[in-house]
């Protein structure tokens, strides 16, 4: 897998059309893993299924493109998918959860975090 710091307009499209339908599962799901002491809510996604977090809402269920996992920073830690000495660079870069979803995109020619913003109320 190959990490690609730009997000393509492919993967922004099937993102984005997805995101309008779940964001607001999305922002709850991250209030409820922060309220249970858990820090930096990341929600893997892939087409695929993946052993990272779990399933929060299958493509099939809501007519996605993509699956949604739900777990946070430490899992990632343990994972050995952020580095223990870049940590605190993770936590410097993570953007605040009350207005970002903090995804794990991983896809066949694409594997990275992307912030998106919750949409306006």
């Amino acid at each position: 897998m190959n990490n690609d710091p730009e997000l393509s307009g492919k993967y922004l499209g099937t993102i984005s059309q997805d995101f309008v339908k779940i964001a607001d599962t999305l922002k709850e799901a991250s209030y409820q893993i922060r309220k249970g002491g858990f820090e930096c809510p990341v929600f893997p996604i892939s087409k695929k299924e993946l052993p990272i977090g779990q399933l929060l809402i299958g493509k099939f269920e809501l007519n996605l493109d993509w699956n949604y996992y739900a777990s946070y920073m430490d899992e990632f830690v343990q994972r050995e998918l952020i580095d223990k000495d870049k940590q605190d660079d993770f936590l410097k870069a993570y953007k605040d959860p009350d207005e970002f979803c903090c995804l794990f995109v991983v896809d066949e020619a694409f594997t990275n975090f992307v912030f998106i913003p919750y949409p306006e109320d």
